[in-house]
């Protein structure tokens, strides 16, 4: 996702490591007369657009308690407008649209749930029916070629596509949000040599048989990857497995479906004693409790709160219309503690 104004140019969500697997090879030698190996030559990236471009849509979202505005790319997995994309590209968004590079409209677009910690999204276009759809291909296989597409830096239109190949899989990588203070792990990622960009993020890497077999988790000036310059992408069954326990309404401990609970506050850790409150969005449930800049949250809903991811974990159950207790330590040294209900907000 690639946030265009008002924000810092680079993601804030991670420290990557990889996980270096070893493989025993089995070397044989090859006959006198054999023919050498030749490396699988590269695809050709317009045919790609030509192919799978039109199920792809460019995500445009505006940020109205920051004033900033973003960009990401979404992958049609439904004809009547259900569309696959990363948290991090909607994250913190209080309005979304959505282009569709099948049909050239724009639609108005529904958040139906998200995995914060997974980095996955599913949206509706309201009103959409008939789209082409993606061809949903199986897992990763190292050395093989790919292309990524995507809404590089947000320009629009039909997708930029660039050539590359599988480097590595199953690798795992840290994330931070600057919108939310959140820290997450993802693992399980693809690791390609696409130089993947600030706008790519949810659109598509295919194989050779324009089959998707993975999701752009690109850096973005709110979700930044410890492993800057590396390409990397969600596999696109641990992703479609999580769009479906979305769809069918199934939360979980990481997965939310449904309008998204508010308490208007950005905050950071404080050395694993509580959240600080880094920011209060005016009139929203936090400040009309008293809450300020630079308290300490140090529980919600009966958990102790450790850390800004904590924090957010616990709203990830709840939703609008929801009370419950929050506890914290003001700047000048006094314990407070009041019920609050949330309000509806962005996705987390």
């Amino acid at each position: 996702m690639s946030k265009l104004h008002h924000r810092s140019v680079a993601w804030s969500w991670m420290v990557s490591v990889l996980a270096v697997v070893g493989l025993g090879l089995g070397l044989v030698a090859a006959p006198a007369n054999a023919a050498p190996s030749r490396p699988t030559p590269p695809l050709d990236p317009s045919a790609m657009v030509a192919q799978v471009g039109p199920q792809v849509v460019n995500i445009n979202t505006k940020f109205g308690y920051n004033a900033a505005v973003g960009a990401g790319t979404g992958i049609v997995i439904d004809p009547n407008g259900v569309v696959l994309t990363n948290n991090h590209v909607i994250s913190g968004a209080t309005d979304i649209s959505a282009y569709s590079v099948g049909d050239g409209r724009t639609y108005g677009v529904d958040v139906v749930g998200y995995d914060r910690t997974n980095d996955v999204a599913v949206l509706q276009l309201r009103g959409a029916g008939g789209l082409p759809t993606a061809n949903i291909g199986g897992p990763a296989n190292v050395g093989e070629p790919i292309t990524a597409l995507g809404n590089t830096g947000g320009q629009g239109g039909t997708p930029r596509a660039v050539p590359g190949r599988v480097v590595a899989v199953g690798q795992t990588v840290q994330a931070s949000d600057s919108l939310t203070g959140a820290e997450e792990t993802l693992n399980g990622l693809i690791q390609v040599d696409a130089a993947i960009q600030p706008g790519d993020s949810g659109g598509p890497i295919v194989n050779s048989s324009g089959q998707v077999i993975g999701m752009n988790t690109a850096a973005s000036d709110n979700y930044k990857l410890s492993q800057g310059g590396q390409g990397f992408a969600i596999p696109i069954g641990t992703a479609i497995g999580i769009a479906g326990q979305i769809q069918s309404g199934g939360g979980g401990p990481t997965v939310h479906v449904g309008p998204t609970a508010f308490l208007g506050l950005g905050v950071v850790d404080n050395g694993g004693q509580g959240a600080k409150v880094a920011r209060v969005v005016g009139n929203a449930p936090a400040a009309a409790a008293g809450i300020a800049n630079g308290d300490v949250i140090t529980s919600m809903d009966g958990v102790n709160i450790n850390s800004a991811t904590a924090m957010s974990d616990v709203l990830i159950a709840h939703h609008p219309g929801d009370t419950i207790s929050v506890s914290w330590r003001s700047k000048s040294g006094v314990n407070r503690s009041e019920n609050i209900t949330l309000a509806d907000g962005p996705p987390a």
